[in-house]
């Protein structure tokens, strides 16, 4: 870890202040919610009330296809396929908003620093829109672009986190989704490759976080 993160994590330690009981819960609850654990669980699909991917929903159909149509291009095609990102995004920045009043930010911060910051070089506060990121692409970036514009972390931490939640994006959804069909011909626990793959991304970001130290490293000596 360089100086100037060992100085950026301390200072944010002593910005975080003292973390009530109120705030861990708030971070409890929101790594559920974002996580995907409630989604479409078998026998408990009540659960999915207290989902993001479940509460952001889906558009209706008309004759078997959304609003978006089919074979469209050009710009037209590009603000409807935008338009079609609101509502997830939208419930996710909401969501966001009313758990950092009740202090999942700052006890974020306070649990996930000695992990994030270590690896990454990013403060605990971006845990948040790292879970975000394994369900909802759309909603991770948007998360991650309103820390950066806050300050939370540099140019260099931005470059990291998004390499981290770039490898495998949305992971969560698309392995259940997409990797559903190899699932009868796994021979490990199901939940084995999940973890790989989330491993794997931290070492991932590790690496690009150790290239802009070295290789790159002139390009961010005035920021």
């Amino acid at each position: 870890m360089t100086e100037n993160n060992q100085a950026a994590a301390s200072e944010d330690d002593q910005d975080v202040g003292h973390v009530g009981v109120g705030a861990y819960v708030a971070l409890i609850i929101t790594i559920l919610f974002f996580s995907g654990l409630f989604y479409n669980i078998d026998g408990y699909k009540w659960l999915g009330s207290f989902d993001f991917t479940t509460l952001a929903g889906g558009f209706g159909k008309i004759d078997g296809l959304t609003y978006i149509g089919k074979g469209g291009f050009g710009a037209r095609q590009g603000f409807l396929f935008a338009l079609s990102l609101f509502p997830s995004v939208m419930l996710a920045l909401g969501v966001m908003e009313v758990v950092t009043y009740y202090g999942a930010m700052r006890a974020a911060q306070k649990l996930m620093t000695p992990l994030l910051n270590p690896i990454l070089g990013v403060p605990g506060s971006t845990g948040l829109a790292l879970i975000t990121d394994l369900q909802s692409t759309d909603a991770g970036a948007a998360l991650t672009k309103g820390m950066y514009d806050r300050g939370l972390f540099d140019k260099k931490g931005l470059i990291v986190v998004c390499a981290w939640q770039y490898s495998g994006a949305g992971l969560i959804g698309n392995y259940f989704a997409s990797g559903s069909a190899l699932f009868a011909a796994t021979l490990c626990p199901l939940i084995v490759p999940l973890i790989l793959m989330i491993v794997l991304k931290f070492v991932g970001g590790f690496l690009v976080r150790c290239v802009l130290n070295t290789v790159y490293r002139k390009d961010f000596e005035n920021d």
